[in-house]
């Protein structure tokens, strides 16, 4: 039998037999369940806050020095725990081995980025204006922090909240996709054995209706201080204005529809290198997955009938199999979401070859494993793409590509641009002009060159634009402003009052001198 999974306050698990149930199967084999978990009430989530706020003042007095030693811990604990951890992310969320180990040392290189951090959460000395008086600034934590998270990378995404937020004094609160609970429970438990003390950081697993509730009586009750929160664009947005309400600027990192230009000096082989991996790695189901290719009208043909081969030889099926591109879908919800997404797919399009899922009845040619155990589709890349199209506009979760052609480089940022995300671009060029031009018009938070749209590094901002984001920043040293409030204290021991702007020292220039 499956272990059951519930939430924590406090530290310390909760009984839950009231409480509803969720199973999570294993995608590549639904028969196989991995985890049971007791799904919380809205009161849960409140307690946790609760909890959390009781316990984050001592927190956030341990030194910050101290505090990284435990980011360290967590570290050492998560490399010890690699395969383990890896395997129940292929499990679980469906991922290949190889992106699963990727995702996993993605936590590493948080961890060895920030256990530094708690020795450099600088402030500054500033010379005053008045004599015999000193200024300061100082990061603080900002309290309590509630993170909701995706399911797609289970572990890696919350680690880019939970690693910062803990080291810069903060209680946390997170809220796991209940489809990667058991992912999340493993995560957790390695965080809690690093030396977080019992208060400082709780899992509560929910449902979205119960979270949002959960979430708005907290902030009601001035419990949170901070939200953060990894999803789509139409929750991100509901999640914006519910942390506006009360003053707050929540951390959003939403979807995206990544686009790819491939200009006509591009190295066409590498592009399709990179088209294959950022549209179909994980199923296409990640923020940053490839949306829409936007080729030159004059290596359209070619480049297309490069990428269409190269997907034809694409190997998909079992996750375990290193010579597999991607695996299934991660849940029935996204499953079904997808065919609603294929069903965009209207007269004027040109699918390359099948779409769908994957069955005997409309199978794929070198398919892994036996498709009707889980939910495996055909990579779909859909040719005569318009820019008015839903499929064009809108971010389609799973392994779907749409194909457009442009004509000058204008034309190419315009398309980029026009389904208004801005989390991801790349571009395909030999022309240095080229590439820092687009840089330069895209408004898109990340652009690679020459790579893919897909793939993020520990030390580089990581977050998007307009749908994509609030503008708010992930990853490396620009996390800290999510997780820190700046604090400015004066210091005046002069003995007397000194007014600011009144009691300055007044020099007197001859501004009406002029050389001979």
């Amino acid at each position: 039998m499956s272990k059951l999974l519930v939430s924590t306050v406090g530290g310390r698990s909760l009984d839950a037999p009231g409480d509803a149930r969720f199973r999570s199967v294993d995608p590549a084999h639904l028969d196989q369940v991995v985890a049971e978990v007791a799904l919380a009430h809205a009161g849960t989530f409140v307690a946790a806050c609760r909890s959390a706020r009781r316990a984050q003042r001592d927190w956030a007095d341990v030194p910050a020095p101290v505090r990284g030693r435990v980011i360290a811990n967590l570290g050492r604990l998560v490399e010890a725990n690699f395969e383990a951890l890896a395997a129940l992310v292929t499990r679980e969320a469906g991922k290949t081995t190889a992106e699963a180990r990727g995702e996993v040392q993605e936590i590493v290189d948080t961890c060895d980025f920030f256990l530094g951090e708690g020795r450099r959460l600088y402030g500054q000395t500033v010379p005053s204006e008045m004599p015999d008086k000193q200024l300061f600034t100082f990061r603080v934590p900002v309290g309590v922090a509630a993170i909701i998270t995706a399911g797609n990378f289970p572990v890696a995404v919350p680690s880019w909240y939970l690693v910062p937020a803990l080291l810069c004094g903060n209680a946390v609160v997170w809220k796991p996709a209940e489809y990667s609970a058991a992912c999340a429970d493993a995560f957790a438990q390695l965080i809690r054995r690093a030396g977080v003390p019992d208060g400082v950081f709780d899992v509560v697993f929910a449902d979205g209706a119960t979270t949002f509730d959960g979430l708005e009586k907290a902030l009601s009750e001035g419990l949170v201080d901070k939200v953060g929160f990894t999803g789509s664009s139409e929750v991100g947005a509901r999640i914006g204005e519910l942390a506006g309400r009360h003053l707050q600027s929540a951390c959003l990192e939403l979807g995206g529809k990544n686009p790819m230009v491939v200009t006509e000096d591009a190295d066409l082989d590498l592009a399709v290198h990179g088209a294959l991996f950022a549209g179909f790695g994980t199923a296409g189901q990640r923020c940053t997955s490839l949306g829409t290719l936007i080729v030159q009208e004059s290596v359209l043909e070619p480049f297309t009938a490069k990428l269409e081969e190269a997907i034809a030889e694409a190997r998909i099926g079992d996750p375990t199999d290193p010579s597999v591109l991607y695996g299934p879908l991660m849940t029935d919800r996204f499953a079904a979401r997808y065919e609603e997404f294929l069903g965009w797919i209207e007269g004027h399009h040109r699918p390359a070859g099948p779409t769908g899922r994957i069955t005997a009845a409309n199978p794929r040619e070198g398919f892994v494993g036996d498709p009707a155990a889980g939910l495996f589709y055909h990579p779909a890349l859909v040719h005569g793409v318009r820019p008015e199209d839903k499929i064009f506009q809108q971010e389609t979760f799973g392994p779907l590509v749409g194909v457009t052609a442009y004509g000058t480089l204008d034309e190419a940022v315009e398309l980029a641009d026009a389904p208004g995300y801005g989390l991801s671009a790349a571009i395909y060029t030999t022309d240095p002009r080229k590439a820092f031009t687009f840089r330069r018009r895209t408004r898109a938070g990340m652009v690679s060159v020459n790579n893919s749209t897909s793939g993020a590094e520990a030390h580089l901002p990581f977050g998007g634009n307009g749908r994509s984001g609030n503008g708010s920043r992930q990853s490396g040293v620009w996390v800290l402003d999510q997780f820190t409030r700046w604090q400015s204290m004066n210091w005046d021991y002069s003995g007397r009052l000194q007014r600011a702007q009144m009691d300055t020292l007044e020099i007197t220039p001859d501004l009406d001198f002029r050389l001979p």
